[in-house]
């Protein structure tokens, strides 16, 4: 039995452990650092309440990266009669802004010897796998119209966690049978695979880059193709049939929401192609936006947990 100020005479007590030595220590946790710019995710594509649900996620996972991150969702083509539910990307900024300078003018009422605002109030991370030069310039047009002083950053691929990503969404689908330790791929159920990306000539240039990576990985041809270029899908299908493949399936090298409801599912049809699921909010996607903000930044977040080797 145990007294009420401790265990009882004989018992062993537990002691703090001690912190370990050497190259496997664990670091001391990371966090934000003290007024930082928030991270904004400028989210594309038509609001819903799935797409809302998927850009949560998505902050979700980088707030577990990096505690105490302040990190907002602005999104592109959010409606004005439902600027409350879906806040728009130029009004996210400016309100931040906003908050900003009203917390410096309260701190000088109060007395306080403190600086004036300087540096980004935000740093805005696209929610593009890939470039997109036309959205791209719709955030850039948005930050400029916030008149916020924001920094923008690239897009998240071409990435090697982008390929894990897409190997992953092949597996779920059964177009593709990895190996649970590692992922990588020991027998796949397609020979031929068709990422499907948005973006012109560009973002096909850019997803072939992720394409070798994930080729690499099934150890079969893997080609891109832009579902916005009419037709392109069915004839990327057409050309890896005629160098021998016969089982296709469709990769798309998207998140989600900056693609037309149908848009995929018409194109795999057409090509008689089986489909993997966008990526979503598959928690690379997280991580790789805070990549993107910390690199603004010039800070290297320790994921939570992992060793210092």
């Amino acid at each position: 039995m145990s007294s009420p100020t401790g265990p009882a005479s004989g018992l062993p007590v537990r002691m703090p452990r001690p912190r370990q030595p050497g190259r496997h220590r664990r670091p001391e946790p990371v966090v934000a650092p003290e007024g930082a710019p928030a991270l904004v995710l400028a989210v594309p594509g038509t609001p819903s309440p799935a797409v809302r649900a998927l850009a949560e996620e998505v902050v979700s996972i980088a707030r577990s990266e990096l505690p105490g991150l302040d990190a907002r969702i602005g999104y592109l083509d959010a409606a004005e009669d439902a600027a409350m539910e879906f806040p728009p990307l130029d009004a996210v900024l400016a309100h931040t802004a906003a908050e900003r300078t009203a917390r410096y003018e309260r701190a000088r009422a109060a007395g306080q010897d403190v600086a004036a605002p300087d540096g980004p109030v935000a740093v805005v991370v696209p929610l593009l796998a890939g470039p997109d030069s036309a959205l791209i310039r719709r955030v850039r047009q948005a930050v400029m119209d916030s008149r916020a002083a924001a920094e923008l950053t690239d897009v998240l691929g071409p990435h090697p966690l982008l390929a894990e990503a897409l190997h992953v969404r092949l597996s779920e689908a059964g177009l593709a049978r990895a190996d649970r330790a590692r992922l990588f791929t020991v027998a796949t159920a397609a020979d031929g695979i068709i990422l499907a990306t948005v973006g012109g000539e560009e973002a096909v240039q850019a997803a072939g880059i992720t394409g070798m990576l994930l080729a690499a990985r099934l150890a079969v041809p893997v080609m891109a193709a832009a579902l916005d270029q009419e037709g392109s899908i069915a004839a990327m299908a057409e050309q890896l049939r005629g160098s021998g493949s016969v089982q296709l399936a469709v990769a798309p090298y998207l998140i989600g929401p900056e693609v037309a409801d149908g848009l995929l599912d018409a194109a795999a049809k057409e090509a008689d192609c089986l489909a993997a699921e966008p990526l979503g909010a598959y928690p690379a996607i997280g991580k790789l936006v805070l990549s993107q903000y910390a690199a603004a930044l010039g800070i290297t977040p320790q994921p939570q947990g992992s060793p210092v080797h």
